[in-house]
């Protein structure tokens, strides 16, 4: 990965009275979590934590409660300070800047969206989305202008002058968005954004959210609890428990392959039919059989499993997975397809 946008290095995050000798013993990894807690009275909230993010990336975070996911997106914008290692946004450790400058930081390069929302109820929706420009001390027209441009890309141009109480939950989330996007961070951290909505309006945002991140070409830290929506919005996962991450991978990746019985148990009741697609479990052309492959229908790389497995049968027969152009790509399995359905990987029975 060249010039990721965002960096944690061996990041660690202890909460209580911290010595070097104290530290050092956590650090070993010969005691657990509840065990450091005992012994210590200190909670090891983050726990060597090692990841690079892309632009354009959407990097999902997520565990179980207390698995410090939370705690380790607020070391992203500084807003905790690592008790080990170091946090880099564009190349630049934040641990270095000033208050001025992490101020900065966080006005002008990062935008953040909260699940309680955060919205002010005394002010309607235009200005709710335009008051961190306030706060830059942008000129009020060019900030409303601004406003408005994120909230018809919310598609809430019609509710500018709208309280927020008058707006429902969802409603409220995409105001939280547009403000998040008014200011044109190149990050956005997302806290858990649409734990707290129906399920349909929160499959509706996040196909919103993930055509607004690739279209404005923003890089996301999106925090949840729910691998499903990990599963559909995420171009890479990481999966935590008691502040370590486990695994980091493509969604694929981390159905097909899970690091260990912990993770596993995460993707057990994924369905590998609506999430895995053809290009995920394809393989290469063998030598000699492109010929025959040639003469048979294909299917595209994006197909998804359940849909490849229905042509499959209605053929009989392995199928070519073909590009836009038509070329072939590589050979889609029979045995494959069964394979990713009934699960792979040293943990994936467990």
């Amino acid at each position: 990965m060249t010039n990721p946008v965002i960096q944690c290095r061996d990041v660690w995050k202890v909460f209580g009275a911290l010595d070097a000798a104290v530290f050092a013993q956590i650090r070993a990894g010969t005691a657990s979590k509840d065990e450091i807690q005992d012994k210590y009275s200190c909670v090891v909230a983050v726990a060597d934590a090692n990841f690079s993010i892309a632009a354009g990336e959407i990097f999902c975070i997520m565990g179980l409660s207390g698995s410090g996911k939370s705690t380790l997106l607020r070391h992203i914008n500084g807003l905790v300070a690592p008790s080990a290692g170091d946090i880099l946004i564009g190349g630049e450790n934040i641990a270095r800047l000033s208050r001025a400058g992490l101020r900065d930081l966080r006005a002008r390069k990062i935008g953040m969206v909260f699940q309680n929302f955060a919205l002010l109820p005394h002010r309607n929706v235009i200005d709710n989305v335009a008051f961190g420009l306030e706060l830059r001390d942008v000129p009020r027209p060019e900030r409303l202008a601004r406003a408005r441009e994120m909230l018809k890309a919310v598609q809430l141009e019609a509710w500018e002058d709208a309280r927020i109480t008058e707006l429902s939950g969802g409603m409220q989330q995409r105001v939280g968005l547009a403000r998040a996007l008014a200011g044109d961070p190149d990050i956005l951290l997302m806290d858990e954004p649409f734990g707290a909505l129906d399920p349909l309006i929160r499959r509706q945002l996040q196909d919103q959210f993930t055509r607004l991140c690739r279209d404005m070409n923003k890089t996301a830290v999106f925090i949840t609890h729910d691998l499903d929506e990990a599963m559909r919005i995420g171009s890479r996962i990481a999966i935590m428990r008691d502040g370590r991450i486990l695994q980091t991978g493509a969604p694929h990746e981390i159905i097909l392959s899970p690091a260990d019985t912990h993770v596993a148990a995460f993707v057990r009741d994924v369905s590998s039919k609506d999430t895995l697609s053809a290009q995920h479990v394809m393989s290469r052309v063998a030598p000699g059989e492109m010929e025959q492959l040639a003469r048979l229908p294909g299917i595209l790389p994006d197909t998804i499993l359940s849909e490849a497995a229905r042509l499959a049968a209605r053929e009989n027969q392995d199928l070519p997975v073909r590009d836009g152009s038509g070329a072939i790509v590589g050979v889609l399995r029979v045995s494959e397809i069964l394979t990713a359905l009934a699960g792979r990987g040293q943990y994936a029975q467990n």
